[in-house]
This record gives structure tokens, C-alpha cells and sequence, in this order.
């Protein structure tokens, strides 16, 4: 049996609701999703300052959820917000959204498109493709989507996701689809029936991928760049941040 920590890292707990029915809806039998929102920071992480100000808040619950025996961890923001600092911190493996989404699209297709939401994510998920090894395959699209607005179904945020994808799939040669916000998760099923090709939810995707890490007995290694963080005074507000 695996113990999985599935964290959205903003304080929306609407979307951790829909994250976690993401998440159980693939995970094996034997695995327990444990759904967690972060305590602290922003509503919606949109962009680099939200981004920052998500990092506390997420790390708290990542660590917390460890000490009380989780296998593994999936930080649920198409940004991999914290994911470094989350496997310097942890022992337990540790997965992103969209290092996941990328990796599992690249098995399945040449030629994909990320559909995101505000222009401002645009940039940061393109830099992620390309530290992930995958910038000549994937394209990146904004829809203009609020994040939050995916919540709303009056908001017409569906209606610009899909008009996206119709416009990857003929302007990219789009040959597989990656819903860029964890938001979307509940949307991934129903859009790859309504267009006729893979249409991929980072969440799931993270999901099966830590379920691979824990089978296979795997944790975080601890040499070089994930090293434990050195021991130190924090001042101020993060004091009980410190590295023990």
C-alpha cells in the first residue's frame, strides 16, 4: 500500500477537492491519496511573486505529511512550485505536475502542445520544457484563463481552453494535448474524447509516476544537489523554517 500526499500549493480548497478526485480516480487500489491545501499564500499562484510567496505554505505540508509516513509527494501547480527545494527538504520522492505531464506526453507523441492559462505562466512552463529536455517537442499556449475562473462554469474559461486546443492541434500539428494547470484535471477525459487524441492531466500523470517511485523502493537521493539543507538561523517570520 501506497501513501500518497497530493498538495495543491494555494489556499483554494475548491481545487484541492477537484485535484483529489483527479488523483483517486487513477491511483492503484491500494494506494491512499491524502489531499492537502496549503495553509498560507496566495488564492491562485499566477506568475513568479505568487509562486514565492506558495513555497512556505507548501513545504510545511510536504513535511508534515512525511513525518506522519507518507511514500510520496505530488505538488499540484503546473509550475512545479518548490519542486527543488521540496527534494532538498525531503527524503520521500518528491514529483511535479509538469515535469510529470511532459515526460508521459513525450512517450506518446512527437509533436505536443501545453495549454495554460494566463500569458504570464507561458514563459515559466517554457523554461520548465526546456530544463526538462523537452523544448523541441512541446509548444506553449495561454488561453487567458484565470485560474480560479476554471471553478466557474459561467466564466466561458472552457470555452477558451477549448478554442486553444482546436488551435494547437492546427497551427502546431499538435499530435497530444497537456492541460497546464492543475485546476484542469477533471477536464482531461472528456476533451481527449471530444478531440480525438491524448489529452493529458499533469496530476494523474504525477500520481502514477510516484506509485512507480515508491514500487520500486526508490527515495530522493541525498548527495549533491538534493543534499539535506545545512543547518542555520532563520530570522524573522520563517524562524520555524530553519533546517534542524
Amino acid at each position: 500500500m501506497s501513501r500518497i500526499l497530493v498538495v495543491n500549493p494555494n489556499t483554494t480548497t475548491s481545487m484541492t477537492l477537484t485535484i483529489a478526485a483527479a488523483a483517486r480516480l487513477v491511483a492503484a487500489g491500494d494506494t491512499e491519496i491524502i489531499p492537502a491545501t496549503s495553509a498560507m499564500g496566495p488564492a491562485s499562484i499566477e506568475g513568479y511573486y505568487d509562486e514565492a510567496f506558495a513555497l512556505p505554505g507548501l513545504l510545511a505540508e510536504i513535511a508534515a505529511a512525511e513525518r506522519q509516513g507518507a511514500d510520496a509527494a505530488v505538488i499540484a501547480c503546473f509550475d512545479d512550485t518548490g519542486l527543488d527545494a521540496a527534494r532538498a527538504m525531503a527524503h520521500i520522492p518528491v514529483v511535479g505536475i509538469c515535469e510529470a505531464a511532459l515526460a508521459t506526453a513525450a512517450m506518446i507523441a512527437k509533436r505536443f502542445t501545453v495549454v495554460t492559462t494566463m500569458e504570464r505562466s507561458r514563459v515559466p512552463i517554457e523554461e520548465l520544457a526546456h530544463r526538462y529536455g523537452h523544448a523541441g517537442k512541446a509548444r506553449i499556449r495561454a488561453a487567458n484563463i484565470a485560474v480560479l475562473a476554471l471553478e466557474d462554469p459561467n466564466s466561458g474559461a472552457r470555452d477558451r481552453l477549448r478554442n486553444e486546443i482546436v488551435r494547437a492541434i492546427a497551427e502546431d500539428s499538435a499530435e497530444a494535448i497537456v492541460l497546464g494547470c492543475a485546476g484542469m484535471a477533471d477536464l482531461a477525459h472528456t476533451l481527449s474524447l471530444e478531440f480525438g487524441l491524448p489529452v493529458i492531466d499533469g496530476v494523474g500523470a504525477a500520481v502514477k509516476q510516484a506509485e512507480a517511485l515508491v514500487a520500486l523502493g526508490l527515495r530522493t537521493s541525498k548527495r549533491g544537489a538534493y543534499a539535506p539543507p545545512v543547518p542555520k538561523a532563520y530570522m524573522g517570520a520563517l524562524s520555524e523554517f530553519a533546517p534542524a
